[in-house]
């Protein structure tokens, strides 16, 4: 069978991977390079056992701080654009416990396959993509946030993860970097498990893995169209011309909306921009952390990638504007400085910013969808587990064309 796969992120390479495994011809098209939408410069983390989703009941005790703060890492831009409040009101109705729970155990459960997914590839293909598998702290400020992310704790544990809660001390005897911030620290919720990567390093090692097993890439090349013959997408227009195929993939993260808009289909997917920076540490002191940390307080994430430390946060619900704020990059900045002083010079930042296809739940669109064409399926909304869930919803979308 031939597959079109349309879009090159992590998503899209991840399935284009597993459809070529399954024996597949496959083609992918990307109107830029593998990486270059929200996958190259992503948070880095691997959170295959911690995937509390941001449609979470806290956020109601949060709401006023996260939307009046000047220094809030959640930034609502309202737009004369019915997607986004439709969108906003469907994350509001999400954020209870019974929506959450659900979400968490499907989330739980896609990241393991995922997981296992991933590093069969990893192994299969010999990947380079600085991966390593030392942990990850998620850091509380205050005794009454530490005390919910026990009870998210203990949900995930009986749903298998291996998490155990610790103390400031503990915190710093795990990852020795943190000791000038031993006394802010209320408590921790501790993941041996969880993994940190370059995903644009495992996007470029995938492009050449893939065409090496024959895939066709047609790069900067933007889909244009896609051409129906009643109730089946017969090719896919381009500025190159016409793809055909048997079967299509739409993996094109935050632009699948509005492609499927054209089809008729409904995707409930919108953008939240986030924010990275990448420094190299300065390995003989020591200072930077080898354990991935997220900073609950300040929504910032820090992972270890080779000789740099990728941090990474925010959430603009803005609409699709990619331009680079300089007050975002500075507070991200100001958050590493403040938790890891002397990790490095903090010369060169490589600012970047990503637009994360989020879901109201949290929960990605795999498969297909009603008044959809037959041979149409989906494959996006991930939001900031788009790394993390990428090769398990390809398998799930594998599976699914097998059947």
């Amino acid at each position: 069978m031939h597959v079109c796969v349309l879009g090159a992120g992590i998503v899209g390479l991840a399935t284009a991977y597993s459809l070529r495994r399954a024996g597949h011809e496959v083609t992918v098209v990307d109107r830029a390079s593998p990486g270059s939408g929200a996958s190259g410069g992503n948070g880095a983390q691997l959170s295959y056992s911690y995937v509390q989703p941001l449609a979470d009941p806290g956020i109601w005790r949060q709401l006023p701080k996260l939307l009046l703060s000047p220094s809030s890492p959640f930034k609502l831009r309202p737009r004369l654009d019915m997607r986004q409040w439709l969108w906003g009101t469907q994350f509001l109705a999400a954020c209870n416990g019974t929506t959450s729970r659900n979400t968490t155990a499907q989330l739980l459960a896609l990241a393991a396959s995922s997981r296992q997914s991933f590093e069969a590839m990893m192994n299969q293909e010999k990947l380079d993509c600085d991966f390593s598998a030392s942990g990850k702290l998620v850091l509380y400020s205050d005794g009454a946030s530490f005390a919910a992310a026990c009870r998210q704790m203990l949900l995930q544990r009986e749903l298998g993860s291996t998490q155990e809660a610790v103390n400031a001390d503990r915190c710093v005897e795990i990852e020795p970097a943190l000791k000038s911030r031993h006394a802010q620290i209320a408590g921790a919720i501790h993941t041996p498990g969880e993994c940190a990567a370059d995903c644009q390093k495992t996007c470029d090692a995938l492009l050449a893995v893939l065409r090496r097993q024959g895939v066709r890439f047609l790069l900067d090349t933007p889909v244009r169209q896609l051409v129906l013959r009643g109730k089946s997408v017969v090719a896919v227009a381009t500025p190159q011309g016409l793809v055909e195929a048997d079967q299509y993939v739409m993996a094109l993260g935050v632009d699948s909306p509005r492609m499927a808009r054209a089809l008729g289909v409904h995707l409930p997917v919108y953008p939240l921009k986030g924010y990275s920076i990448t420094v190299e540490v300065d390995e003989q002191a020591r200072t930077a952390p080898a354990v991935s940390v997220t900073d609950s307080a300040r929504k910032v994430v820090f992972a270890r990638i080779g000789s740099r430390l990728r941090v990474a946060g925010m959430a603009e619900l803005s609409g699709y504007d990619t331009t680079i704020a300089p007050a975002q990059i500075a507070s991200l900045k100001a958050s590493a400085q403040t938790l890891f002083p002397k990790c490095s010079a903090f010369a060169d930042l490589s600012p970047w910013a990503g637009m994360r296809p989020a879901t109201p739940t949290g929960l990605p669109v795999i498969g297909r969808r009603p008044g959809a064409p037959t041979n149409l399926l989906f494959n996006t909304g991930h939001g900031a587990l788009g790394f993390t869930l990428a090769f398990g919803s390809a398998q799930r979308i594998s599976g699914l064309l097998s059947h």
